[in-house]
Protein backbone atom coordinates (compact mmCIF):
# COMPACT_ATOMS: atom_id res chain seq x y z
CA UNK A 1 0.00 0.00 0.00
CA UNK A 2 1.45 3.07 -1.00
CA UNK A 3 2.18 6.53 1.41
CA UNK A 4 -0.43 8.15 -0.27
CA UNK A 5 -3.01 5.68 0.03
CA UNK A 6 -2.33 5.78 4.24
CA UNK A 7 -2.57 9.39 4.19
CA UNK A 8 -6.38 8.94 3.33
CA UNK A 9 -7.03 6.58 6.40
CA UNK A 10 -8.84 7.48 8.93
CA UNK A 11 -6.61 7.91 12.38
CA UNK A 12 -8.33 7.59 15.48
CA UNK A 13 -6.56 8.33 19.58
CA UNK A 14 -5.31 4.85 21.17
CA UNK A 15 -7.97 3.44 23.85
CA UNK A 16 -6.19 2.23 26.77
CA UNK A 17 -8.40 -0.82 28.28
CA UNK A 18 -7.80 -1.72 31.77
CA UNK A 19 -6.18 -4.67 32.72
CA UNK A 20 -6.42 -5.10 36.57
CA UNK A 21 -5.81 -8.77 38.56
CA UNK A 22 -4.46 -10.65 35.19
CA UNK A 23 -1.44 -12.30 35.47
CA UNK A 24 0.92 -12.32 32.64
CA UNK A 25 2.31 -15.57 31.77
CA UNK A 26 5.32 -15.31 29.13
CA UNK A 27 5.74 -17.58 25.89
CA UNK A 28 8.68 -20.36 26.93
CA UNK A 29 9.11 -22.13 23.23
CA UNK A 30 11.16 -21.92 19.99
CA UNK A 31 10.26 -19.53 17.82
CA UNK A 32 8.04 -19.23 14.46
CA UNK A 33 10.38 -19.80 11.64
CA UNK A 34 10.49 -20.73 7.79
CA UNK A 35 11.63 -24.14 7.28
CA UNK A 36 10.95 -24.53 3.38
CA UNK A 37 10.69 -22.39 0.68
CA UNK A 38 8.52 -24.04 -2.26
CA UNK A 39 8.30 -23.05 -5.75
CA UNK A 40 5.18 -23.75 -7.93
CA UNK A 41 4.48 -27.27 -9.43
CA UNK A 42 1.80 -25.56 -11.99
CA UNK A 43 0.28 -22.39 -13.02
CA UNK A 44 -2.47 -22.31 -14.98
CA UNK A 45 -5.04 -19.72 -16.67
CA UNK A 46 -8.94 -20.17 -14.97
CA UNK A 47 -10.17 -16.79 -17.13
CA UNK A 48 -8.65 -13.64 -17.97
CA UNK A 49 -6.56 -12.09 -15.69
CA UNK A 50 -7.27 -15.29 -13.17
CA UNK A 51 -4.42 -17.83 -12.46
CA UNK A 52 -4.28 -21.04 -10.43
CA UNK A 53 -1.09 -22.16 -8.61
CA UNK A 54 -0.44 -25.73 -7.26
CA UNK A 55 2.23 -25.43 -4.76
CA UNK A 56 2.84 -29.45 -5.08
CA UNK A 57 1.24 -29.40 -1.18
CA UNK A 58 -0.35 -28.40 1.29
CA UNK A 59 1.66 -25.89 3.50
CA UNK A 60 1.25 -23.71 7.22
CA UNK A 61 2.87 -20.32 6.31
CA UNK A 62 3.23 -17.34 3.77
CA UNK A 63 3.01 -16.49 0.05
CA UNK A 64 4.76 -14.52 -1.79
CA UNK A 65 4.25 -12.96 -5.39
CA UNK A 66 6.74 -10.19 -7.58
CA UNK A 67 5.07 -8.25 -9.62
CA UNK A 68 5.89 -6.48 -12.77
CA UNK A 69 4.85 -2.92 -12.94
CA UNK A 70 1.15 -2.43 -12.28
CA UNK A 71 -0.68 1.07 -12.17
CA UNK A 72 -0.76 2.94 -8.64
CA UNK A 73 -3.97 1.57 -6.59
CA UNK A 74 -4.28 -1.39 -8.84
CA UNK A 75 -6.11 -4.29 -6.75
CA UNK A 76 -4.81 -7.92 -6.97
CA UNK A 77 -6.71 -10.77 -5.14
CA UNK A 78 -4.72 -13.20 -3.83
CA UNK A 79 -7.11 -16.45 -2.35
CA UNK A 80 -5.99 -19.46 -1.07
CA UNK A 81 -7.76 -23.37 -0.59
CA UNK A 82 -6.08 -26.53 0.73
CA UNK A 83 -8.51 -28.61 -2.03
CA UNK A 84 -10.13 -28.42 -5.51
CA UNK A 85 -12.72 -31.52 -5.27
CA UNK A 86 -15.35 -29.28 -4.70
CA UNK A 87 -14.77 -26.63 -7.41
CA UNK A 88 -12.38 -27.56 -9.68
CA UNK A 89 -12.01 -23.69 -10.09
CA UNK A 90 -11.24 -23.26 -6.83
CA UNK A 91 -12.69 -24.38 -3.39
CA UNK A 92 -13.25 -20.84 -1.42
CA UNK A 93 -12.07 -21.57 2.60
CA UNK A 94 -12.41 -17.74 3.32
CA UNK A 95 -8.72 -17.00 3.37
CA UNK A 96 -7.76 -14.31 0.97
CA UNK A 97 -5.31 -11.20 0.82
CA UNK A 98 -5.53 -7.68 -1.01
CA UNK A 99 -2.63 -6.28 -2.64
CA UNK A 100 -2.71 -2.70 -3.70
CA UNK A 101 -0.27 -1.49 -6.04
CA UNK A 102 2.35 1.29 -5.45
CA UNK A 103 2.62 2.27 -8.99
CA UNK A 104 6.67 1.44 -9.13
CA UNK A 105 8.61 -1.34 -10.41
CA UNK A 106 9.21 -4.51 -8.64
CA UNK A 107 6.51 -4.71 -5.82
CA UNK A 108 6.73 -7.78 -3.64
CA UNK A 109 3.59 -9.15 -2.10
CA UNK A 110 4.18 -11.04 1.09
CA UNK A 111 1.47 -10.78 4.22
CA UNK A 112 3.80 -11.28 6.97
CA UNK A 113 1.15 -10.34 9.44
CA UNK A 114 -0.71 -13.57 8.96
CA UNK A 115 -0.70 -17.07 7.38
CA UNK A 116 -2.71 -19.14 5.82
CA UNK A 117 -3.11 -22.94 5.36
CA UNK A 118 -2.80 -23.80 1.54
CA UNK A 119 -1.41 -25.49 -1.41
CA UNK A 120 -3.45 -23.91 -4.20
CA UNK A 121 -3.94 -19.93 -5.03
CA UNK A 122 -6.01 -18.14 -7.01
CA UNK A 123 -4.76 -15.12 -8.14
CA UNK A 124 -7.11 -12.47 -9.80
CA UNK A 125 -7.44 -9.15 -11.74
CA UNK A 126 -3.63 -9.68 -12.70
CA UNK A 127 -3.82 -8.74 -16.39
CA UNK A 128 -0.17 -11.25 -16.73
CA UNK A 129 0.80 -14.83 -16.18
CA UNK A 130 3.06 -14.97 -14.13
CA UNK A 131 6.05 -16.93 -14.11
CA UNK A 132 7.50 -19.29 -11.99
CA UNK A 133 10.29 -17.77 -10.58
CA UNK A 134 8.06 -14.95 -9.19
CA UNK A 135 6.17 -16.98 -6.84
CA UNK A 136 7.14 -18.54 -3.61
CA UNK A 137 5.75 -20.06 -0.73
CA UNK A 138 7.11 -20.43 2.66
CA UNK A 139 6.58 -23.29 4.97
CA UNK A 140 6.64 -22.28 8.58
CA UNK A 141 6.07 -23.64 12.23
CA UNK A 142 7.95 -24.03 15.49
CA UNK A 143 11.59 -24.14 15.13
CA UNK A 144 11.39 -27.44 17.19
CA UNK A 145 14.19 -30.38 16.44
CA UNK A 146 12.50 -33.98 14.72
CA UNK A 147 13.36 -37.01 17.28
CA UNK A 148 12.73 -40.07 15.55
CA UNK A 149 12.15 -41.48 11.68
CA UNK A 150 10.59 -44.37 10.39
CA UNK A 151 10.83 -46.41 7.47
CA UNK A 152 10.00 -50.28 6.31
CA UNK A 153 9.48 -52.83 3.45
CA UNK A 154 5.96 -51.68 3.38
CA UNK A 155 5.68 -48.51 1.01
CA UNK A 156 1.94 -47.98 2.11
CA UNK A 157 2.94 -47.83 5.62
CA UNK A 158 5.78 -46.00 4.81
CA UNK A 159 3.27 -43.00 3.43
CA UNK A 160 0.73 -43.02 5.96
CA UNK A 161 3.91 -42.16 8.47
CA UNK A 162 5.17 -39.33 6.37
CA UNK A 163 1.67 -38.12 5.61
CA UNK A 164 1.42 -37.63 9.41
CA UNK A 165 4.54 -36.55 10.37
CA UNK A 166 4.27 -33.65 7.54
CA UNK A 167 0.86 -32.66 9.17
CA UNK A 168 2.00 -32.01 12.63
CA UNK A 169 4.75 -29.37 11.35
CA UNK A 170 1.37 -28.11 9.86
CA UNK A 171 -0.18 -27.61 12.61
CA UNK A 172 2.45 -26.90 15.42
CA UNK A 173 2.95 -23.49 15.62
CA UNK A 174 3.25 -20.46 18.38
CA UNK A 175 3.64 -22.80 20.91
CA UNK A 176 0.41 -24.63 20.65
CA UNK A 177 -0.96 -27.14 18.46
CA UNK A 178 -3.98 -26.46 16.40
CA UNK A 179 -7.05 -28.30 14.62
CA UNK A 180 -7.19 -26.86 11.45
CA UNK A 181 -4.23 -24.01 10.52
CA UNK A 182 -6.91 -22.16 8.69
CA UNK A 183 -10.62 -22.40 9.05
CA UNK A 184 -10.85 -22.22 12.72
CA UNK A 185 -6.98 -22.77 14.15
CA UNK A 186 -7.42 -23.16 17.46
CA UNK A 187 -6.08 -25.30 19.85
CA UNK A 188 -8.62 -27.99 21.01
CA UNK A 189 -7.78 -29.92 24.08
CA UNK A 190 -9.55 -33.12 22.07
CA UNK A 191 -7.17 -32.92 19.11
CA UNK A 192 -4.47 -32.26 21.64
CA UNK A 193 -5.14 -35.72 22.94
CA UNK A 194 -5.54 -37.51 19.92
CA UNK A 195 -1.71 -36.54 18.73
CA UNK A 196 -0.01 -35.87 22.05
CA UNK A 197 1.86 -39.30 22.22
CA UNK A 198 3.05 -39.07 18.21
CA UNK A 199 3.95 -35.56 18.10
CA UNK A 200 5.98 -35.67 21.43
CA UNK A 201 7.58 -38.93 19.60
CA UNK A 202 8.48 -37.60 16.12
CA UNK A 203 9.71 -34.05 17.78
CA UNK A 204 11.37 -32.26 20.73
CA UNK A 205 8.63 -30.47 22.12
CA UNK A 206 8.42 -30.19 25.59
CA UNK A 207 8.89 -26.56 25.47
CA UNK A 208 5.61 -26.29 23.21
CA UNK A 209 3.82 -27.89 26.00
CA UNK A 210 5.07 -26.17 28.95
CA UNK A 211 3.84 -23.31 26.77
CA UNK A 212 0.53 -24.58 26.00
CA UNK A 213 -0.34 -26.14 29.06
CA UNK A 214 0.17 -22.78 30.96
CA UNK A 215 -2.54 -21.46 28.62
CA UNK A 216 -5.07 -24.42 29.52
CA UNK A 217 -4.46 -23.62 33.34
CA UNK A 218 -5.01 -19.63 32.50
CA UNK A 219 -8.50 -20.30 31.18
CA UNK A 220 -9.71 -22.54 33.97
CA UNK A 221 -13.24 -20.71 35.32
CA UNK A 222 -13.30 -19.83 39.52
CA UNK A 223 -15.72 -22.98 39.58
CA UNK A 224 -12.79 -25.17 38.20
CA UNK A 225 -14.21 -25.98 34.86
CA UNK A 226 -12.35 -25.49 31.57
CA UNK A 227 -13.51 -25.05 27.83
CA UNK A 228 -12.73 -27.00 25.11
CA UNK A 229 -9.91 -24.50 23.64
CA UNK A 230 -6.92 -22.65 24.90
CA UNK A 231 -6.19 -20.56 24.40
CA UNK A 232 -9.56 -20.20 24.58
CA UNK A 233 -11.18 -17.25 22.38
CA UNK A 234 -14.37 -18.61 21.12
CA UNK A 235 -17.60 -20.73 21.87
CA UNK A 236 -16.29 -24.23 21.58
CA UNK A 237 -17.65 -27.91 21.05
CA UNK A 238 -16.26 -30.75 22.48
CA UNK A 239 -16.94 -33.08 25.71
CA UNK A 240 -14.93 -34.54 28.48
CA UNK A 241 -12.17 -35.75 26.77
CA UNK A 242 -11.23 -32.31 25.65
CA UNK A 243 -10.71 -30.65 28.76
CA UNK A 244 -8.58 -34.17 30.16
CA UNK A 245 -5.86 -32.50 28.08
CA UNK A 246 -4.97 -30.56 31.36
CA UNK A 247 -4.61 -34.18 32.77
CA UNK A 248 -3.32 -36.63 30.58
CA UNK A 249 -0.64 -33.94 28.33
CA UNK A 250 0.98 -33.06 31.58
CA UNK A 251 1.48 -37.24 32.77
CA UNK A 252 2.27 -37.91 28.66
CA UNK A 253 5.13 -35.37 28.70
CA UNK A 254 6.43 -36.11 31.77
CA UNK A 255 6.64 -39.62 30.47
CA UNK A 256 8.08 -38.68 26.93
CA UNK A 257 10.97 -35.67 28.84
CA UNK A 258 11.31 -36.55 32.21
CA UNK A 259 10.30 -33.17 32.93
CA UNK A 260 9.06 -33.19 36.58
CA UNK A 261 7.53 -29.57 36.04
CA UNK A 262 4.88 -30.77 34.28
CA UNK A 263 3.15 -32.53 36.79
CA UNK A 264 4.31 -30.63 39.56
CA UNK A 265 2.56 -27.49 38.08
CA UNK A 266 -0.29 -28.57 37.47
CA UNK A 267 -1.52 -31.31 39.68
CA UNK A 268 -3.01 -28.77 41.52
CA UNK A 269 -5.24 -27.57 38.21
CA UNK A 270 -6.13 -31.53 37.64
CA UNK A 271 -7.39 -31.77 40.91
CA UNK A 272 -9.47 -28.97 40.85
CA UNK A 273 -11.23 -29.83 37.07
CA UNK A 274 -11.64 -33.62 38.85
CA UNK A 275 -13.57 -31.53 41.69
CA UNK A 276 -16.22 -29.89 38.58
CA UNK A 277 -16.65 -33.30 37.32
CA UNK A 278 -17.88 -34.91 40.62
CA UNK A 279 -20.58 -31.72 40.63
CA UNK A 280 -21.76 -33.67 37.51
CA UNK A 281 -21.40 -37.21 38.90
CA UNK A 282 -24.61 -38.42 39.67
CA UNK A 283 -24.94 -42.49 40.76
CA UNK A 284 -21.50 -42.75 40.41
CA UNK A 285 -21.05 -41.82 36.81
CA UNK A 286 -20.67 -38.35 35.05
CA UNK A 287 -23.62 -36.91 33.44
CA UNK A 288 -23.86 -34.36 31.15
CA UNK A 289 -23.16 -30.78 32.25
CA UNK A 290 -24.30 -27.39 30.86
CA UNK A 291 -23.38 -25.17 28.17
CA UNK A 292 -21.54 -22.49 29.11
CA UNK A 293 -20.73 -19.01 27.22
CA UNK A 294 -17.44 -20.52 26.13
CA UNK A 295 -18.57 -24.54 25.66
CA UNK A 296 -20.81 -25.76 23.87
CA UNK A 297 -22.03 -29.45 22.85
CA UNK A 298 -21.36 -32.44 24.51
CA UNK A 299 -19.20 -35.19 22.44
CA UNK A 300 -18.19 -38.44 23.10
CA UNK A 301 -16.08 -39.29 19.59
CA UNK A 302 -16.21 -37.39 17.01
CA UNK A 303 -16.06 -37.44 12.93
CA UNK A 304 -16.31 -41.04 13.36
CA UNK A 305 -17.16 -42.78 9.58
CA UNK A 306 -20.81 -43.06 8.05
CA UNK A 307 -22.64 -46.16 9.69
CA UNK A 308 -20.95 -45.65 13.18
CA UNK A 309 -23.45 -44.08 15.46
CA UNK A 310 -20.71 -42.01 17.67
CA UNK A 311 -23.71 -39.78 18.17
CA UNK A 312 -25.55 -42.40 20.44
CA UNK A 313 -26.50 -41.14 24.22
CA UNK A 314 -24.72 -44.31 25.71
CA UNK A 315 -22.00 -44.11 23.18
CA UNK A 316 -21.61 -40.72 24.77
CA UNK A 317 -21.58 -41.27 28.36
CA UNK A 318 -19.34 -44.55 27.89
CA UNK A 319 -16.90 -42.84 26.47
CA UNK A 320 -16.92 -39.75 29.02
CA UNK A 321 -17.18 -42.21 31.55
CA UNK A 322 -13.89 -44.18 30.52
CA UNK A 323 -11.91 -40.90 30.00
CA UNK A 324 -12.66 -40.17 33.09
CA UNK A 325 -11.34 -43.31 34.53
CA UNK A 326 -8.60 -42.75 32.36
CA UNK A 327 -7.62 -39.33 34.42
CA UNK A 328 -8.30 -40.94 37.40
CA UNK A 329 -5.45 -43.96 36.59
CA UNK A 330 -3.57 -40.76 35.56
CA UNK A 331 -3.42 -39.29 38.67
CA UNK A 332 -3.10 -41.73 40.94
CA UNK A 333 0.31 -42.78 38.88
CA UNK A 334 1.15 -38.71 38.94
CA UNK A 335 0.04 -38.67 42.73
CA UNK A 336 2.71 -41.79 43.33
CA UNK A 337 5.65 -39.97 41.57
CA UNK A 338 4.84 -36.67 43.83
CA UNK A 339 5.26 -38.50 46.87
CA UNK A 340 1.37 -38.50 47.93
CA UNK A 341 0.57 -42.26 48.68
CA UNK A 342 -3.02 -41.34 50.24
CA UNK A 343 -3.77 -39.50 47.09
CA UNK A 344 -2.74 -41.96 44.96
CA UNK A 345 -4.68 -44.74 47.06
CA UNK A 346 -7.83 -42.49 46.73
CA UNK A 347 -7.43 -42.37 42.85
CA UNK A 348 -7.42 -45.87 42.79
CA UNK A 349 -10.53 -46.40 44.79
CA UNK A 350 -11.89 -44.31 43.12
CA UNK A 351 -11.37 -45.30 39.89
CA UNK A 352 -11.93 -48.94 40.68
CA UNK A 353 -15.43 -47.73 42.08
CA UNK A 354 -16.25 -46.03 38.71
CA UNK A 355 -15.17 -48.60 36.75
CA UNK A 356 -17.97 -51.27 38.30
CA UNK A 357 -20.43 -48.79 37.86
CA UNK A 358 -19.55 -48.56 33.94
CA UNK A 359 -19.56 -52.04 33.67
CA UNK A 360 -22.70 -52.41 35.35
CA UNK A 361 -24.44 -49.88 33.25
CA UNK A 362 -22.84 -49.97 29.60
CA UNK A 363 -22.47 -53.84 29.26
CA UNK A 364 -25.03 -55.93 27.17
CA UNK A 365 -23.59 -59.40 28.23
CA UNK A 366 -26.79 -61.02 25.53
CA UNK A 367 -24.46 -59.39 23.06
CA UNK A 368 -21.10 -59.33 24.82
CA UNK A 369 -21.12 -55.40 23.86
CA UNK A 370 -20.42 -52.46 25.59
CA UNK A 371 -23.24 -49.39 24.66
CA UNK A 372 -22.99 -49.76 20.68
CA UNK A 373 -20.58 -52.19 19.74
CA UNK A 374 -18.37 -49.92 17.90
CA UNK A 375 -14.42 -49.90 18.02
CA UNK A 376 -14.35 -47.18 20.42
CA UNK A 377 -17.50 -48.49 22.71
CA UNK A 378 -15.45 -51.62 22.67
CA UNK A 379 -11.53 -50.80 23.53
CA UNK A 380 -11.55 -48.29 25.67
CA UNK A 381 -13.29 -49.96 29.04
CA UNK A 382 -10.74 -52.47 27.86
CA UNK A 383 -7.96 -49.38 27.95
CA UNK A 384 -9.11 -48.28 31.03
CA UNK A 385 -9.77 -51.49 33.01
CA UNK A 386 -13.33 -51.65 33.20
CA UNK A 387 -13.85 -54.97 31.17
CA UNK A 388 -13.45 -58.26 34.01
CA UNK A 389 -10.73 -60.41 33.86
CA UNK A 390 -13.25 -63.29 32.90
CA UNK A 391 -14.64 -61.29 29.83
CA UNK A 392 -12.47 -60.10 28.72
CA UNK A 393 -11.10 -62.22 26.15
CA UNK A 394 -14.37 -62.42 24.86
CA UNK A 395 -14.80 -58.72 24.42
CA UNK A 396 -12.04 -58.45 22.60
CA UNK A 397 -12.97 -61.55 20.09
CA UNK A 398 -16.19 -59.39 19.32
CA UNK A 399 -14.88 -56.04 18.89
CA UNK A 400 -12.45 -57.39 16.55
CA UNK A 401 -15.14 -59.61 14.74
CA UNK A 402 -17.50 -56.71 14.31
CA UNK A 403 -14.53 -55.07 12.78
CA UNK A 404 -14.24 -57.72 10.13
CA UNK A 405 -18.08 -58.60 9.49
CA UNK A 406 -19.66 -55.11 9.98
CA UNK A 407 -17.33 -52.56 8.75
CA UNK A 408 -15.24 -54.76 6.29
CA UNK A 409 -11.31 -54.49 8.34
CA UNK A 410 -12.37 -50.90 8.12
CA UNK A 411 -10.94 -48.20 11.10
CA UNK A 412 -14.56 -47.14 12.77
CA UNK A 413 -13.43 -44.83 14.86
CA UNK A 414 -12.96 -40.76 15.00
CA UNK A 415 -10.97 -38.24 16.54
CA UNK A 416 -11.26 -39.45 20.39
CA UNK A 417 -11.55 -43.62 19.33
CA UNK A 418 -8.32 -43.45 16.84
CA UNK A 419 -5.94 -42.64 19.60
CA UNK A 420 -7.71 -44.86 21.94
CA UNK A 421 -7.88 -47.78 19.72
CA UNK A 422 -4.22 -47.49 18.79
CA UNK A 423 -3.29 -47.43 22.22
CA UNK A 424 -5.44 -50.65 23.24
CA UNK A 425 -3.97 -52.77 19.99
CA UNK A 426 -0.57 -51.50 21.04
CA UNK A 427 -1.04 -53.17 24.33
CA UNK A 428 -2.85 -56.37 23.55
CA UNK A 429 -0.57 -57.19 20.28
CA UNK A 430 -3.91 -56.65 18.00
CA UNK A 431 -1.43 -56.41 15.16
CA UNK A 432 -3.13 -58.02 12.41
CA UNK A 433 -6.03 -56.29 12.95
CA UNK A 434 -4.26 -52.49 12.89
CA UNK A 435 -2.18 -53.71 9.61
CA UNK A 436 -5.45 -54.61 7.91
CA UNK A 437 -7.37 -51.41 8.76
CA UNK A 438 -4.20 -49.31 7.20
CA UNK A 439 -4.39 -51.38 4.10
CA UNK A 440 -7.82 -50.92 2.95
CA UNK A 441 -7.46 -48.67 -0.25
CA UNK A 442 -10.96 -47.30 0.07
CA UNK A 443 -13.45 -45.15 2.34
CA UNK A 444 -12.25 -44.77 5.54
CA UNK A 445 -8.78 -45.21 5.66
CA UNK A 446 -5.50 -43.27 5.50
CA UNK A 447 -4.76 -44.96 2.22
CA UNK A 448 -8.50 -43.68 0.76
CA UNK A 449 -6.72 -40.13 1.48
CA UNK A 450 -3.46 -40.82 -0.06
CA UNK A 451 -5.00 -42.21 -3.37
CA UNK A 452 -7.28 -38.96 -3.51
CA UNK A 453 -4.20 -36.84 -3.70
CA UNK A 454 -4.22 -35.70 0.16
CA UNK A 455 -0.30 -34.44 1.77
CA UNK A 456 -1.77 -34.21 4.58
CA UNK A 457 -3.96 -35.67 6.69
CA UNK A 458 -8.25 -34.87 6.57
CA UNK A 459 -10.63 -33.30 9.08
CA UNK A 460 -13.37 -36.19 7.90
CA UNK A 461 -12.59 -39.81 6.48
CA UNK A 462 -14.51 -38.30 3.19
CA UNK A 463 -12.49 -35.22 2.94
CA UNK A 464 -14.92 -32.81 3.84
CA UNK A 465 -14.05 -28.81 5.33
CA UNK A 466 -10.68 -29.42 5.85
CA UNK A 467 -8.08 -31.21 4.18
CA UNK A 468 -5.10 -30.51 7.03
CA UNK A 469 -6.09 -31.47 10.53
CA UNK A 470 -5.29 -33.14 13.48
CA UNK A 471 -8.22 -35.26 13.61
CA UNK A 472 -6.55 -38.36 12.65
CA UNK A 473 -2.83 -38.47 13.39
CA UNK A 474 -3.14 -40.70 16.51
CA UNK A 475 -2.22 -43.61 14.68
CA UNK A 476 1.30 -42.55 14.72
CA UNK A 477 2.55 -43.84 17.58
CA UNK A 478 1.62 -47.54 16.14
CA UNK A 479 4.78 -47.26 13.74
CA UNK A 480 7.44 -46.41 16.62
CA UNK A 481 5.59 -48.73 19.82
CA UNK A 482 4.18 -51.38 17.60
CA UNK A 483 6.24 -52.00 14.43
CA UNK A 484 9.50 -50.66 15.88
CA UNK A 485 8.52 -52.21 18.94
CA UNK A 486 9.72 -49.31 21.19
CA UNK A 487 7.54 -48.38 24.07
CA UNK A 488 8.90 -45.80 26.77
CA UNK A 489 8.89 -47.32 30.62
CA UNK A 490 6.63 -45.01 32.85
CA UNK A 491 8.59 -45.71 35.98
CA UNK A 492 11.66 -44.71 33.56
CA UNK A 493 11.02 -41.56 32.22
CA UNK A 494 12.45 -39.77 29.35
CA UNK A 495 13.23 -43.41 27.86
CA UNK A 496 16.44 -43.46 30.67
CA UNK A 497 14.81 -47.20 30.06
CA UNK A 498 12.42 -48.87 27.60
CA UNK A 499 11.06 -51.97 26.03
CA UNK A 500 11.87 -53.35 22.52
CA UNK A 501 9.32 -55.58 21.18
CA UNK A 502 8.55 -54.85 17.38
CA UNK A 503 5.12 -57.06 16.49
CA UNK A 504 5.23 -57.84 13.13
CA UNK A 505 2.08 -59.12 11.03
CA UNK A 506 2.74 -62.32 10.20
CA UNK A 507 2.01 -62.86 6.94
CA UNK A 508 2.43 -59.52 5.54
CA UNK A 509 4.55 -57.71 2.99
CA UNK A 510 6.27 -56.14 6.12
CA UNK A 511 6.66 -59.32 7.82
CA UNK A 512 8.65 -61.34 5.05
CA UNK A 513 11.00 -58.99 4.44
CA UNK A 514 11.86 -58.75 7.92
Amino acid sequence: MSAHSLNKLEWFPVTAIPVSNRKETPQMCEPDKIQEVLIPQNIQVLTENSWLVDMGKVITGWFELQLSQLPEGHEVTVTYTDDLTLDPNFTDQGESDIYIASGKTGDIFCNKFNHHAFRYVKITNLPYKPESGQVKAYLIYGDYKPAATFECSDTDLNAIHTMIQYTLKCLTFSGYMVDCPHIERAGYGGDGNASTQVLQTMYDVSPVFLNWLQSWKDVMRKDGSLPYVAPNYITTGGGPYWCSFMVLAPWRTYVNYNDLRFIERYYDTMKRWMEYVEKYTVNGLLERWPDTEYRSWYLGDWLAPAGVDSGNESSIDLVNNCCISECLGTLQKIAAVLGKPEEAKDFAERKATLNRHIHERFYNPEECIYATGSQLDMSYPMLVGAVPASLYKNVQEKMTGLSQTHHNNHIAVGLVGVPVLTEWAIQNKETDFMYAMLKQPDYPGYLHMLNNGATTTWEYWSGERSRVHNCYNGIGSWFYQAVGGIRPDEDHPGYQHFYIEPQIPPGSYLGKDH
